[in-house]
């Protein structure tokens, strides 16, 4: 076994066995990973593309949680682009979420597939003789969502972006089923790109709970309009502008973001 193979906890929790049984049997309905855990916030973070700030975000999101004093982990299912550290596969944006989170496990469970290639998932996976399987991050899911208060997942760059011939980003967050925060980098073309991947998400029945903008072009003409066009078309709650920054960081980002009212969201007084 190479030190990226992914490795399935051994867990017998009832909500991992819920879990396998979901992905093994199909319901109509997309299934809950987490079913039967009480009730706590978790979300899936997408983005328009690649490198507009979805770590950034998904990291100021767990920032913000762990300052409020609540246990909380960030999972990267899949990270492509991975190098050896002291013997141990590092991702960049695996390691921020890895630093701002309050509960923390091996990375085979944060990460189960922690890829070395810095390329398309699919190819980055064929090219170490790699399957990428939804069993496995479902599992190790599970058992963060046991072990954790919230949990931020992180997609890998778009929405729909392929693991395997059979299962893509997309089809992942159906299978956790957890309400969708949206990252837009606001650059020229965004609105379109927003747009879509909106559609797509709702179109998979899942909840869209809110967008945030990432201003990652300094340059970028007619931002405010930009910003205005889409706030007028995305059917969700604009959750957070996050201005350009020269050396962003989790807390600095997270001044800029409000997720306050959103389901599982600790309130003041939690």
């Amino acid at each position: 076994m190479s030190l990226n193979d992914p490795i399935v906890p051994v867990v017998t929790e009832p909500a991992l066995d819920a879990a396998i049984d979901a992905v093994l049997v199909p319901e109509p309905q997309p299934s809950l990973a987490a079913e039967g855990l009480p009730s706590r916030f978790c979300c899936f973070v997408t983005g328009t593309d690649t490198e507009i700030g979805k770590t950034l975000v998904s990291a100021a999101i767990l920032h913000a949680l762990v300052a409020g004093g609540v246990r909380a982990c960030g999972m990267k299912p899949v990270a492509a682009g991975a190098a050896l550290r002291n013997g141990e596969l590092h991702n960049d944006d695996a390691d921020m979420l890895v630093a701002e989170s309050s509960v923390h496990l091996p990375v085979n469970i944060t990460t189960p597939y922690m890829l070395r290639e810095a390329c398309a998932p699919h190819i980055a996976a064929r090219l170490e003789g790699v399957t990428i399987e939804p069993v496995p991050i479902i599992a190790a899911y599970a058992e963060i969502a046991a072990a954790s208060d919230a949990v931020v997942v992180e997609g890998v760059g778009g929405f729909r972006v392929p693991f395997s011939d059979h299962f893509d980003s997309a089809q992942l967050a159906e299978q956790l089923n957890l309400p969708v925060i949206l990252v837009v980098g606001l650059r020229l073309g965004c609105i379109s790109h927003a747009l879509l991947t909106a559609e797509a998400i709702i179109a998979r029945g899942l909840v869209l709970a809110g967008w945030v903008v990432n201003e990652i072009d300094p340059d970028m003409r007619f931002a405010d309009d930009n910003v205005e066009a889409l706030a007028e078309r995305i059917p969700a709650r604009l959750l957070g502008r996050i201005p350009y920054l020269d050396q962003p960081t989790p807390a600095e980002a997270a001044k800029f973001i409000d997720l306050a009212g959103l389901p599982g969201w600790p309130s003041a007084r939690d």
